[in-house]
């Protein structure tokens, strides 16, 4: 098999591996008859290898002897073209000899000429899979997605609640982690006692909760929820010991159905740490988010999320300029992702990156924006060969432990040079290990790599991660400087970070920079580089390269 095709099976199976949602992967090349397979499939079945020839005859001798004939031309069927479609259940042997019943489903992919090249499928292993949370009984995370694809299915109404415990790690430090699960049990038993006539209650991942009710509406779960806050903080109790807990929610009402599960649930997502993050543990309601257009908002995620699949389709890149403060010469470019159709139009990143960053799929989007941003500088560089090339980098994308690796290989891929790039990212990297975090940059930079701490100042822990993370670029925020000329407050805030900065020798740019005004005020506070609409707005590709700055 060639190194060509072996790379586009193993591009395609990660693409196909991110939506396994706890099921098993394989992707065969039919030409070759040649598959890859997920690694937990190989460990839990003890298969061969990733990589195996003719892996539909190896798979055959793990099933049960009695349901093998009905595997066998199911396969049969899908090699000699007369199956498009593999969907059978069927018993197969574990590692330890026992069987377990697995649900296969598989397709055809044709070639542009209509002939099948590969075939790829999900198999569900009931035996590993529990829909029932050991810890407090109720339905578990995949039970949750059993059935809001069965709601989705039936296009039923409901309302889909989450909530969960803010700070839960300070009890299991300062009570240990049995104690914590106990206040797990205990929570659980107060969401049934106020939500349970209403609908089925699900643990989800950590200390998240979740509710399907086909009877409440949004006001009903500000209602009961304000119960549960005032239960959790006043009266709540664990082995005699009164505990204040404070919540976190948000509510999404679902009336479209067009869309897919883990689309709702990175929407869940999102608004549970909107509660958590920007209203102090308020109930959200995701259609009366502040930025979205109309109530349709999530059809159009959803529409947004499929588009990552195929290869990012309608999405682009804009860039706008950074200019040095003193001479007004580019300095650089930030790349800024948007999206359009011809149905949504353009749609502002502000309404779907927040979303979207809470899915799994971000981090492939995020490779998406480098590889263009790269491929578009090469462009720049012939006309620019100094210029710096600014990338936002999201929390999603810095806690894949292959993030670097990447970085590299589309650096290789697209030959831009690393002492070009220049990776931006937010405060919030800081809920990541900050030393694995710090040894990540410092591989970065020692390539050339440039980081930049985005938006200083704007999140509580600005300071730490500039104290503790090797930063080349501080950019203020432009809600420090749009009243820069005659507020002492901001001129203060201004003149503090760049002294702050240069202590960790770090230059300043600032954002926001709108006129001439703003711009002959700032240069009085030793900034480097500025970037606004002054000098422009962000633009595509093709008309950046025509303008001269």
């Amino acid at each position: 098999m060639d190194k060509n095709r072996l790379g586009k099976l193993d591009s395609m199976f990660e693409t196909f591996a991110i939506l396994s949602e706890g099921s098993y992967i394989y992707l065969c090349d039919m030409k070759y008859n040649y598959s890859r397979w997920s690694k937990s499939a190989v460990d839990y079945f003890n298969l061969p290898d990733r990589y195996m020839h003719n892996a539909g005859s190896v798979w055959e001798t793990f099933i049960h002897p009695d349901d093998r004939e009905s595997y066998r031309k199911s396969i049969n069927d899908i090699f000699s073209g007369t199956g498009k479609n593999h969907n059978m259940q069927y018993r197969a042997r574990s590692a330890d000899g026992n069987y377990v019943v697995c649900t296969c489903k598989g397709a055809v992919i044709r070639d542009e000429n209509g002939e099948p090249e590969y075939f790829a499928g999900a198999i569900k292993n009931h035996g590993s899979l529990s829909y029932i949370d050991t810890i407090t009984g109720l339905r578990s995370l995949y039970g949750f997605f059993d059935d809001i694809k069965s709601i989705l299915w039936k296009k039923k109404k409901s309302s889909v609640i989450i909530t969960g415990i803010t700070g839960f790690s300070v009890i299991n430090d300062v009570h240990g982690y049995k104690f914590g699960n106990k206040v797990l049990r205990s929570f659980a038993g107060c969401i049934n006692d106020i939500f349970g006539e209403y609908g089925e209650i699900y643990r989800m991942d950590g200390t998240k909760f979740a509710i399907i009710s086909h009877s409440i509406d949004e006001k009903k779960a500000v209602e009961l929820y304000s119960k549960l806050q005032e239960q959790v903080s006043h009266n709540f109790f664990v082995d005699g010991e009164r505990l204040s807990i404070s919540l976190n929610a948000g509510t999404l009402i679902l009336k479209n159905f067009d869309i897919e599960s883990q689309t709702i649930y990175s929407c869940l997502k999102y608004i549970y740490y909107e509660s958590k993050n920007r209203r102090l543990g308020d109930m959200i309601i995701f259609d009366n988010l502040e930025n979205r257009r109309d109530k349709n908002s999530i059809e159009t995620i959803n529409v947004i999320r499929n588009s990552v699949l195929e290869n990012c389709k309608g999405f682009f890149l804009c860039y706008q300029p950074i200019m040095y403060s003193d001479t007004e010469k580019l300095k650089g470019m930030e790349a800024l992702i948007r999206w359009k159709n011809d149905k949504y139009g353009t749609v502002s990143p502000v309404q779907f990156v927040p979303v979207l960053e809470q899915d799994v799929l971000f981090p492939e989007l995020g490779k998406w924006i480098l590889r263009q941003a790269m491929t578009d500088g090469k462009v720049f560089l012939e006309k620019y060969p100094d210029f710096i090339m600014n990338v936002n980098i999201s929390y999603a994308q810095l806690e894949k432990s292959d993030f670097v690796t990447d970085v590299f290989f589309i650096l290789e891929e697209t030959g831009f040079p690393p002492q070009n790039l220049c990776l931006e990212i937010t405060e919030r990297c800081r809920l990541l290990d900050i030393s694995v975090l710090s040894n990540m940059f410092s591989i970065l930079r020692e390539r050339g790599i440039k980081i930049a701490l985005d938006d200083f100042g704007t999140g509580f822990s600005s300071l730490g991660v500039l104290r503790t993370l090797p930063i080349d670029t501080v950019k203020i925020d432009r809600e420090f400087v749009k009243d820069i000329e005659k507020s002492p407050s901001d001129q203060n805030t201004v003149q503090f970070i760049s002294s702050l900065a240069d202590a960790f020798k770090a230059e300043v740019c600032v954002e926001g920079v709108e006129n001439a005004q703003m711009r002959d005020f700032l240069r009085h506070y030793g900034v480097k580089s500025f970037q606004g609409y002054y000098y422009s707005k962000p633009i595509p590709a093709d008309e950046f390269i025509k303008k001269d700055f």
